[in-house]
């Protein structure tokens, strides 16, 4: 079947879990026979073609600093263009990954398309909604007039029950376990890898540097391995004692080989939908150490292939990354982890995917 995958941003503008997620399920479907083709925006002019593997259409996207100064919601300024583009490609189904890319996706089903869904990548929450205008209002007619509406973890399913009365589908992400697998020897000192972007508060690295030297105190020669944030002055706050600061790993071979060589590898961030990173890490055989709340206790769910942690000081994060390099010199973590992975291959969520398609079409 044909499958239009639309998504407001995408690679090489934004990395992020939801762009992963988009790509791993356009590759799942593709690995299945199926004929998926990404719509999504750029500042540039109207471009197709064959990228990353995949069949991208890139639409413009309209200045919006009007919009952004009265507080609108993002991502409404090239909608129209994603329903031209939908109009054009004719698929047979359509799923959208954001409230406003489901505009275009509703416009194209009510004028002669075919059924479509939602996919929410976050954990909706009513008042962390409302800092846009718009924002909640889109979210709940995407709600109502979807197909079928898919959280991808119980914790955002939950949130879709307490604040908005709604029950999704929930679908996980699937991870490429023939890319993220143990692919190099461990590192010889013990390494923490943090893959999460430093730039977002949310994801709380400066309290990962903290924790770090406490975790030297008992194991000195502990390094920690951050991406290199863009801006100079954050690089150069993050720069303590312990900490190596690279630059983004832009393809999956080398993320896979910064997992693999790392003992641990942690996200401190809070309100996580899921936890991608934590999962692919697990896929390269290391444990993960990430918060007790969100959704990541669903990717981390044994002791065996990691710890959690809660709190706020850096005092529990340190005793959980203590305890996770121990874990990690345990023969049998690699395979534990591995096994874990394996629960959440792409195939798995592509065929999650292809039923849902299946029943919208009946």
């Amino acid at each position: 079947m044909r499958v239009a995958l639309l998504a407001p941003c995408f690679w090489p503008e934004v990395r992020r879990g939801g762009e992963r997620l988009v790509y791993d399920l356009a590759m799942g479907l593709d690995a299945r026979g199926h004929d998926p083709a990404l719509i999504t925006s750029h500042s540039g002019g109207y471009r197709r073609g064959r990228e990353f593997g995949m069949e991208i259409e890139r639409v413009p996207r309209l200045p919006s600093r009007r919009l952004a100064r009265r507080r609108y919601e993002d991502h409404l300024a090239h909608v129209p263009f994603s329903y031209l583009a939908l109009r054009r490609g004719e698929p047979d189904i359509a799923h959208a990954f954001y409230p406003t890319d489901a505009l275009a996706a509703q416009r194209w089903s009510e004028r002669g398309g075919g059924p479509w869904l939602m996919t929410y990548l976050g954990i909706p929450h009513r008042l962390g909604m409302s800092n846009r205008r718009m924002r909640v209002e889109l979210f709940q007619r995407a709600c109502a007039r979807a197909g079928a509406v898919v959280a991808i973890s119980e914790t955002a399913a939950d949130g879709f029950r307490r604040w908005f009365g709604i029950e999704p589908r929930v679908i996980p992400p699937g991870i490429d376990l023939s890319t993220f697998r143990p692919c190099v020897e461990r590192s010889e000192a013990p390494t923490i890898y943090c893959a999460a972007a430093a730039e977002e508060p949310r994801k709380r690295v400066g309290l990962l540097v903290e924790a770090l030297a406490l975790v030297r105190r008992s194991r000195p020669d502990a390094t920690l391995v951050l991406d290199r944030p863009a801006d100079p002055a954050l690089a150069h706050a993050l720069s303590q004692p312990g900490v190596e600061l690279r630059d983004h790993p832009l393809d999956d071979a080398t993320l896979a080989r910064a997992y693999s060589s790392a003992w641990v590898s942690a996200l401190p961030s809070v309100s996580d939908a899921f936890g991608l990173v934590l999962a692919e890490a697990l896929a390269c055989g290391t444990p993960a150490v990430g918060t007790d709340h969100g959704a990541i206790p669903e990717v981390v769910d044994r002791p065996e292939i990691g710890r959690l942690f809660g709190g706020e000081g850096p005092e529990p994060l340190a005793q959980a990354l203590l305890e996770a390099l121990a874990l990690a010199e345990d023969p049998g973590t690699a395979s534990a982890c591995r096994a874990r992975a394996g629960d959440l291959s792409r195939e798995r969520s592509a065929e999650a995917y292809e039923r849902l398609y299946r029943e919208l079409l009946r």
